[in-house]
């Protein structure tokens, strides 16, 4: 079996932790609740079907790829992207960078269906499917569980949540972890691994998945430089294998080097294109003096009223 844990008594907390491994459920305390997640778990953001509170801005089409018109979210009515403007291929290996509070966050989770627009729409391939890595620190990792299992959560879209994990399932698990350098932890709690080891184990997860878009949070913060170079070795695997590949970065020398597509933005998109492009003074000028502009205090939007097709 994937979990030892009583079920009833941690299901909320183990559901939210599949979904997308982040601190803060207190929310999810009723059976009820935790029901819908399970939905949500294996009907939605895996495969990323429209599910309860999300899909309303989401088209889905036969065009590969992500593209999005006029695409604005954030929270509390406050954007925090604005009238984003952007298509990107099959096979793209992007950087996703720009000042702190500039919406790369609010990108990634928006793509991934955990917010809603505001405004706009987002368009993904009906065949589409995506991995979600959020940031590290928002990560919990006082859960009770071992490595091997929380390598095995990215079955989940597979094997579903009362199913049998076959043989073939936890054959690739190990494959996954043996890939990443993490075999020889499979049975420890992942609350006894470093920072470094644990986003190994992550990236393992994700290899599990095998999906056809990755949107990765800085998954190269915080981390000793061995463990950056063997998971860079992973993000290009997936960009020679076609996937697409959306990587929050704050270390430019990263992005010159291993990523030849680099998406600005300032809570506006400020460039998208060739990395040598954009990584130029005058955008990265233009990026800093937009921060430069914002305040707590700006006006709320009004929200469309919401279009059900």
């Amino acid at each position: 079996m994937i979990f030892t844990i009583s079920f009833p008594a941690c299901l909320g907390n183990l559901l939210y932790y599949n979904v997308a491994l982040i601190k803060n459920v207190s929310y999810v305390t009723d059976l009820c609740h935790s029901a819908f997640l399970l939905r949500l778990a294996t009907d939605g953001l895996y495969r990323n079907r429209p599910g309860p509170g999300m899909g309303h801005r989401l088209v889905r089409m036969t065009r590969p790829g992500i593209h999005m018109e006029n695409l604005t979210a954030g929270y509390d009515r406050r954007p925090a992207i604005h009238h984003l403007n952007a298509s990107i291929d099959p096979g793209s290996l992007i950087a996703v960078i720009g000042p702190n509070g500039g919406g790369k966050s609010t990108l990634l989770k928006t793509l991934m269906g955990l917010l809603v627009p505001m405004s706009g729409s987002y368009h993904l391939s009906s065949a589409s499917s995506i991995a979600y890595l959020p940031q590290i620190s928002e990560v919990d990792r006082s859960f009770p569980i071992t490595v091997f299992d929380t390598v095995l959560m990215g079955a989940w879209p597979r094997s579903g949540f009362f199913r049998f994990v076959s043989g073939e399932i936890r054959k690739r698990a190990f494959l996954a972890l043996e890939q990443v350098g993490m075999q020889a932890f499979a049975q420890q709690s992942i609350a006894a691994l470093s920072i470094g080891q644990f986003q190994r184990v992550l990236f393992a997860r994700l290899l599990l998945q095998d999906t056809k878009i990755y949107l990765l949070d800085e998954p190269l913060s915080a981390i000793d430089q061995r463990t950056c170079a063997d998971l860079l070795k992973i993000i290009g695997e997936w960009h020679r294998l076609g996937k697409i590949v959306l990587c929050v970065l704050h270390d430019m020398e990263q992005v010159r080097h291993h990523f030849p597509q680099t998406m600005l933005l300032a809570r506006e998109l400020i460039g998208f294109g060739e990395t040598s492009e954009i990584l130029c003074t005058a955008k990265l000028d233009q990026a800093r003096r937009r921060a430069e502009e914002w305040h707590d205090h700006a006006d709320e939007c009004a929200i469309e009223p919401m279009v059900f097709s």
